[in-house]
């Protein structure tokens, strides 16, 4: 396509959003380690907290892992084990449940945050914007199931997988791959990439400080109970 627009959204977008998710969490991580946090609310309200977070990391997790093996992976390297049909289909089903799981989770989160009086006085202009934004993200990927519906061949999602892997690679014409799929999934794709974009400046960062260290960590922790001080009234 020739339009400056989509060759900008699609061929240039991606790589400015990425870079500046990079760079920006490395300064950030390098000039202000202690705002790398999740600033969790739970010791302000325990209530809604454990299913509302559960059920939108797992969907979350679910959809991101699926996303990042699903557009990545060559047809090369699976198109003898399943069919590309097959895959969209496992895809839609099992992106589905995750992204309803996700969309619950979050609306509890949300709910929460306005809900709670003491909650909301600690909510920050960007904590809000980005679950508005996480909230969209996920409507708008539920919304392009149906589309994907009218296509069972697969041929949707291998032209997204087209332009995701000529992307990575840094190969030309990852444009072109994009030009007859419909607006929905380009809708998807460009708030996913904003999304990346904004990353440093939320705190999505903590997704970024999973601790590996525990899991080679020599024994657990013990941790013993004290004695209660006696008065000395």
């Amino acid at each position: 396509m020739n339009d400056p627009l989509h060759s900008f959204l699609f061929g240039i977008y991606p790589y400015i959003a990425i870079a500046v998710m990079l760079v920006g969490s490395i300064l950030r991580y390098d000039r202000d380690p202690y705002s790398w946090k999740a600033d969790s609310s739970q010791l302000l309200r325990r209530k809604g907290l454990r299913w509302g977070s559960n059920l939108f990391h797992i969907g979350v997790l679910f959809i991101f892992f699926g996303h990042f093996f699903g557009l990545l992976t060559p047809h090369a390297l699976y198109e003898h084990i399943i069919a590309a049909s097959s895959k969209q289909t496992l895809a839609m089903v099992s992106g589905g449940i995750a992204g309803a799981m996700a969309i619950l989770g979050l609306f509890i989160l949300i709910w929460r945050r306005l809900a709670d009086a003491r909650i909301r006085a600690t909510t920050r202009f960007m904590d809000m914007a980005i679950l508005a934004l996480l909230l969209a993200q996920l409507t708008l990927g539920m919304l392009t199931i149906p589309l994907s519906a009218q296509h069972p061949d697969g041929s949707t999602m291998m032209a997204l997988a087209q332009w995701a892997q000529h992307i990575a690679t840094f190969q030309p014409g990852a444009v072109e791959h994009l030009a007859g799929v419909a607006f929905m999934f380009k809708a998807h794709i460009v708030l996913g990439l904003t999304i990346f974009l904004v990353f440093p400046f939320t705190r999505l960062v903590h997704m970024l400080s999973v601790p590996f260290k525990y899991l080679l960590r020599p024994g657990y922790q013990v941790v013993r109970r004290g004695r209660r001080a006696s008065s000395l009234g």
